[in-house]
């Protein structure tokens, strides 16, 4: 996949952690600290852009470490970018926990995933076929 770097972009590009990682991570390019107090969100840039293939879109993921230890996720997770976007990937993190949070330049913020898409064709009917669950939902089926 090709990635483009912005001229504030410095550090690593982003890379998988493991070899089984499904995610590779991206950092924060930051000129100061950012503190984000509980309930507060932030849209912090990577300084990179990427050139996804056609049928594929990127998934932006909360990391998991920052997740249970300190509260921050992502508020639209999994937060898509399509094949044809072109500009500088942000994420948009939210914390969660109950303390201030410090994000630092160059912290590891999420974590990407490159996921095949599919195109439906719509058909419109007059009725969906059945199902022992039918029209049932949140929380229909129990606890």
């Amino acid at each position: 996949m090709r990635i483009q770097k912005f001229e504030h972009f410095k550090g690593d590009l982003p890379a998988y952690q493991s070899d089984g990682a499904s995610g590779f991570d991206v950092r924060a390019q930051l000129t100061m600290d950012l503190i984000l107090k509980p309930g507060e969100r932030a849209l912090v840039p990577t300084g990179l852009a990427f050139e996804t293939p056609l049928g594929y879109e990127i998934q932006a993921r909360p990391r998991s470490g920052l997740a249970v230890k300190n509260g921050i996720s992502l508020v639209n997770t999994p937060g898509t970018i399509d094949a044809d976007y072109r500009g500088e990937v942000k994420i948009i993190i939210i914390n969660l926990g109950q303390e201030p949070f410090i994000i630092k330049d160059q912290d590891r913020i999420a974590q990407l995933v490159l996921c095949p898409i599919y195109h439906a064709d719509f058909e419109v009917v007059e009725s969906l076929s059945a199902t022992a669950r039918g029209a049932g939902g949140f929380g229909s089926t129990g606890v």
